[in-house]
């Protein structure tokens, strides 16, 4: 008896098992796609929302310099110290200023001495001129005397009663008084001149008087400039200078960080279609574990952040590569949020601008 030969196996059909393996395969396509225009924000996942990560919070940063050179004597912070308006930082050695102070009033004093003398000497003047007229007064009266007695004179000449002697006698004496008169008239020029001259010399004394004031006044500003204090209240940042350092004007010796803070959010150029100030923004903070904060769109920059670089861009010459530019948009920190108060410049923030609000 012979073995019957086995039947074959029923084979499954081929085009229904490719079919089912290309699902996951589209399906993953399909997802990868989708991610792409979720990615690039293109329809159907175009939102109102435009959102950066090149976003930073900014402040006003104030460098402290002083304004004259000299030895520090003295630094009153440290590092990182919260200080007031007008708080004292920096004390420079003021002896040299001091001196010229002084020095600068003395010189203010001599001038004033000297402009109090040339007040005397114009009353001592103008006394000269009213005795200089008295005895002009007094040599008309002399002239009077003698042309009378010139008149007299002559009459009893012409009459017998006198003779020519006597007549020439009179004559003389009228001209001696003449005389008179002419020299106390040039006393009392003289006498008048003198007054001039004092009163212009004064308005040269009086204006070396106000130099010595504005000496006086410079040398006060430079003792006060002696005292390097906070311009306004906020933070002090790395203290950089050291007792017995000398100091030129300009050097940098620490800086001061105000309380108030803004954020600035670089959108790309395609996102500024829609941004209008006023617009409501959501922010996330990196340094406080991605703390969403509020806050509005307060300005637009009138121009690229290229535009405002030291060496911008020359796209004249070569390839050109089109590259999306930067608009530079301020953002104002809501009122009323106990992590603003956290916010110093620097930070790193994501933001997003929604451009649906009017």
């Amino acid at each position: 008896m012979t073995d019957a030969p086995p039947d074959p196996a029923p084979a499954a059909p081929a085009p229904r098992r490719r079919s089912r393996a290309l699902i996951p395969v589209t399906v993953m396509a399909a997802l990868g796609v989708l991610l792409v225009l979720y990615a690039w924000r293109l329809p159907p996942f175009r939102s109102a929302i435009q959102s950066t990560e090149d976003a930073y919070v900014r402040g006003q940063v104030t460098v402290i310099s002083p304004k004259l050179d000299g030895y520090v004597a003295a630094v009153q912070v440290q590092d990182f110290q919260q200080v007031g308006p007008g708080q004292l930082l920096v004390q420079l050695d003021d002896r040299i200023p001091r001196q010229r102070l002084a020095q600068a009033q003395a010189q203010l004093h001599a001038q004033e001495a000297q402009l109090a003398n040339s007040s005397q000497q114009q009353h001592a003047a103008q006394a000269q001129v009213a005795e200089a007229a008295a005895g002009v007064a007094s040599a008309q009266a002399a002239l009077a005397r003698a042309q009378a007695e010139l008149n007299r004179t002559n009459t009893l000449v012409r009459e017998g009663w006198a003779s020519a002697q006597r007549r020439e006698q009179a004559l003389a004496a009228q001209r001696q008084a003449a005389a008179g008169v002419a020299q106390s008239q040039a006393a009392r020029a003289a006498a008048q001149e003198q007054v001039t001259t004092t009163v212009v010399g004064r308005g040269g004394l009086e204006a070396q008087v106000e130099n010595a004031r504005a000496a006086v006044r410079l040398a006060e500003i430079d003792l006060q400039n002696t005292r390097i204090a906070a311009p306004q209240a906020g933070r002090l940042g790395e203290v950089a200078v050291r007792v017995g350092q000398y100091v030129t004007p300009g050097a940098q010796l620490m800086s001061i960080v105000p309380s108030q803070v803004w954020i600035v959010a670089n959108m790309k150029e395609n996102q500024m279609a829609n941004v209008r100030v006023g617009q409501p923004v959501t922010f996330r903070v990196d340094a406080l574990q991605g703390r969403r904060l509020r806050g509005h769109v307060e300005r637009i920059s009138p121009a690229a952040g290229s535009e405002f670089a030291v060496l911008r861009p020359d796209n004249a010459t070569g390839n050109f590569t089109k590259v999306a530019q930067r608009i530079p948009v301020r953002i104002r920190i809501d009122p009323g949020q106990p992590d603003a108060a956290r916010l110093s410049p620097g930070m790193s923030v994501v933001v997003s601008i929604d451009t649906s609000a009017r």
